[in-house]
């Protein structure tokens, strides 16, 4: 049986060939996915206005439907320019039955207006997208106007896009992106509103006039990738960097008619480094420092007592971490013994000592660095996040934990001293839903992360750790592979290091795959959720 998953778009067409289905068709190519097209609209345009929007009869929406639902089951729907209130009930009940059939997401793309500002649906298709369709959304992606169109607002401005984001959550939708392509400023900043995560997905804003076609092309983008096994907030990433990359390819190319270009996605994205947005929870984050080279020496050892540190150094560790998991509050005398030592033994054999968690202290007693995981970073407030960010200004090495993509566009936000990927392989030193990374998105990883790559999870012998060194990994993390003889068991990892880091590095893959299963993040995959 043919395992390309499918996606079904039920849209209108474009008689320009730059938007709808067209453009839906162009990005289910790109991520590699098969795209059944349901027409139920025709529209008369050009690149310059539409003209005419006719709703196909609910029959022959109603049969293209049937026809599918056996032979092409989607894993996902996207919708676009319905037409009428009438098909989108009618979509709404062919919904419910494909629910029962198998496990199945909604993509909404409230198509209200066109580019050029025409109307695409009047007062009676709105409610019924308010009232059909959002409730059974895994994602909608509204621009900003539609945004306020579906709430009944006279409008949204770009600091109350959150704000939007959550009412239009509160009307049923699972999760939210509110586009920002169509607006003006130097950066191009979506609002990703998930059950995974929140924030401003951003990037440089990219001078073109390919724009038509740029809302479908993303909301088409993200149904491929929910197709794929991503969760709501990486599909987002992927959509994003998806469609960037367009705009990039055809920035030069003349207009094929006389108003915008369409965009015309294809693959190669997920090759490009310069397309991983950023996200941050702050709208207008003071800018990062400047990225600092850091040499993790290869290995990377995560040690649990100051006396561990001795002992690794003395096996010639360069680079460790301090990890003392405590019940929180402040710090203890022993934690705060522990960690003055770590740092006056580091110092003195010139190693590098990232202390876990415990930011201030580290700052207070002068290690070299902190390693925060993201859980710890979302924790800080305005204060703190100002305090940590200083202290990078003035040498503070900062680690960052990523186990998916919008963890790694959050890492990359801060512009750290390197990011960790992980777990590789399967580890049961802490409980967490990721699945493992394996060396196929460490490869990835390594090749489009913003920073050093430092490989963590499961590394318990030097053929592992041979393995990741070869991906590109700037550092290798050992944890019980250490044994109770560091100076016994670390020549071992360090030579299979240092050979595999004079091989050529594994590829960069054309995608990551999903590292978080559908039951463990968003998802309506179950028929109504996981």
């Amino acid at each position: 049986m043919n395992s390309t998953p499918i996606i079904w778009s039920v849209a209108g067409t474009d008689s320009g060939g730059g938007a709808g289905l067209a453009a839906d068709l162009r990005a289910a190519d790109a991520f590699g996915v098969h795209a059944c097209m349901v027409v139920a609209a025709i529209t008369a345009q050009h690149s310059q206005a539409v003209q005419r929007v006719d709703a196909v009869s609910g029959d022959l929406l109603a049969a293209q439907l049937d026809a599918l639902a056996n032979d092409l089951p989607p894993r996902v729907i996207k919708t676009g320019v319905l037409g009428s209130a009438a098909n989108v009930r009618l979509l709404a009940r062919h919904i419910d039955q494909q629910h029962q059939r198998g496990p199945l997401a909604l993509v909404v793309d409230p198509v209200l207006r066109a580019s050029s500002g025409d109307a695409l649906a009047d007062r009676e298709l709105l409610a019924a997208l308010r009232d059909e369709l959002l409730p059974r959304a895994n994602m909608v992606t509204p621009n900003r106007a539609e945004a306020a169109l579906l709430l009944g607002w006279t409008g949204v401005e770009h600091a109350a896009l959150p704000d939007a984001a959550r009412a239009l959550q509160a009307l049923g939708a699972q999760s939210v992106c509110i586009t920002g392509g169509d607006e003006a400023g130097r950066s191009a900043m979506d609002w990703l509103q998930s059950p995974d995560a929140e924030g401003w997905l951003s990037l440089p804003r990219v001078a073109t006039r390919h724009t038509h076609g740029t809302g479908c092309s993303f909301a088409s983008a993200l149904a491929a990738a929910l197709a794929l096994g991503f969760v709501s907030a990486d599909a987002a990433v992927l959509a994003k960097m998806a469609v960037a990359h367009a705009l990039h390819e055809d920035a030069a190319r003349p207009c094929p008619g006389t108003g915008p270009g369409p965009v015309r996605l294809r693959s190669g994205f997920g090759q490009v480094p310069a397309l991983l947005p950023w996200l941050s929870d702050e709208i207008d984050p003071p800018a990062p420092p400047p990225m600092r080279g850091t040499d993790l020496h290869g290995l990377y050892a995560i040690v649990d007592s100051a006396e561990r540190v001795d002992a690794a150094l003395a096996a010639g560790v360069r680079t460790l971490q301090l990890r003392i998991k405590t019940a929180g509050g402040p710090p203890t005398e022993a934690l705060r013994t522990a960690v003055a030592r770590a740092v006056t033994a580091c110092q003195r054999a010139g190693a590098q000592l990232f202390i876990n968690d415990h930011w201030a202290l580290a700052l207070e007693l002068g290690a070299t660095g902190v390693h925060l995981g993201q859980e710890d970073l979302l924790a800080l407030n305005a204060a703190e996040r100002a305090q940590l960010r200083a202290a990078q200004q003035r040498g503070l090495a900062l680690g960052l934990s990523s186990h998916s993509l919008w963890e790694l566009c959050r890492a990359a936000a801060w512009q750290p001293a390197y990011i960790a990927c992980g777990p590789v392989w399967p580890t049961d030193t802490k409980r967490m839903p990721w699945r493992p990374q394996g060396l196929h998105n460490l490869a990835w990883w390594c090749a489009m992360a913003p920073a050093p790559v430092v490989a963590i999870g499961g590394i318990l012998d030097p053929a592992r750790a041979a393995e990741a060194a070869r991906c590109g990994a700037a550092a290798v993390c050992i944890l019980r592979g250490l044994g109770e003889q560091p100076a016994q068991t670390l020549p071992a990892f360090v030579n299979a290091i240092t050979r595999a880091r004079r091989e050529a590095p594994l590829p960069c893959p054309p995608l990551p795959r999903p590292s978080l299963a559908p039951a463990a993040g968003d998802g309506r995959f179950n028929g109504r959720c996981c």
